[in-house]
């Protein structure tokens, strides 16, 4: 599933040809995704101005000049594609229509952007802008890592009372949104914490060390287009490269980055594959 760099990826990939830009038609070609498409999507959509393409978590938000915002999730398989890059005209035809494209978005004066979903576990809702915190896939969100309400007398705070594992407790969402199973992973690498250490077991100092590793994988990631493992493409369709960063996730069995003679090793954590090195991270 997309995570945080690779939305974020996406969102400026779109922010050019969607931010302050009207949307002439849209096309919806099922009824939904993993859930039913707002009623009359379309029909709310179309004539309306992006004012802002923003990002909460793994979900990118167009506010809208009706008051009203799009809440667009990839799900595990989703992408956001430029199909054309100038508007259609007698020499210059609309393209077909792929397989698996359920939403196009026509932009006036603008290029088109399918939403292309092969496994269909992506979402699209439409929310009234003021109250939008209070939409039931935003509101028990923790902060952003990258903004300025997550900093380590926050994380100290959150994690002091968390009885899972660290892995774990940083993939809750409610505690701070973005993150997933591959930058955690990365994450515990830099900071040498095992990620079956209990949360509450760790020292204020070792919980500290993470709020900068967090902030550095991520943006990292963003600056390389995310990570490409099965689905991920950027706007353009080109792969992102972060896969070739990696230290320890699926890695397992290679040695370590580190050369420190220990080898990479994978346990299972509710239910998600966990990479580390059990010399390097204690």
């Amino acid at each position: 599933m997309p995570e945080l760099p690779e939305v974020e990826t996406v969102r400026r990939g779109l922010q050019p040809v969607m931010e302050g830009r009207v949307i002439a038609k849209v096309d919806v070609f099922r009824p939904d995704l993993r859930w039913p498409f707002p009623e009359a999507m379309a029909e709310r959509l179309q004539g309306r101005t992006i004012r802002a393409l923003r990002r909460r978590s793994k979900y990118i938000l167009a506010d809208l000049d009706s008051e009203e915002t799009l809440i667009i999730h990839l799900g595990m398989s989703g992408r956001m594609q430029i199909t054309q890059s100038a508007p259609a005209h007698e020499n210059h035809p609309a393209p077909e229509r792929q397989k698996h494209d359920h939403v196009v978005f026509h932009m006036l004066d603008g290029p088109q952007i399918a939403f292309n979903d092969a496994r269909r576990f992506g979402a699209m809702d439409l929310a009234p802008t003021a109250r939008l915190e209070q939409h039931w896939l935003i509101e028990k969100l923790g902060p952003e890592p990258l903004g300025n309400l997550f900093d380590e007398t926050y994380l100290i705070d959150a994690l002091k009372k968390k009885g899972a594992p660290i892995k774990t407790a940083l993939l809750d969402q409610t505690v701070v949104a973005g993150l997933g199973n591959i930058y955690v992973c990365e994450v515990l690498f830099r900071t040498g914490i095992s990620p079956k250490r209990k949360a509450s077991n760790l020292s204020a100092a070792r919980v500290a060390t993470l709020v900068p590793a967090i902030r550095s994988v991520l943006e990292e990631a963003i600056e390389s287009g995310g990570s490409s493992l099965q689905d991920h493409r950027q706007v353009d369709g080109d792969l992102g490269y972060f896969q070739h960063n990696f230290a320890v996730y699926d890695r397992s069995g290679d040695p370590c980055k580190s050369d420190c003679g220990a080898k990479i090793t994978r346990v299972v954590q509710s239910g998600r594959s966990s990479f580390y090195c059990p010399k390097c991270q204690r």
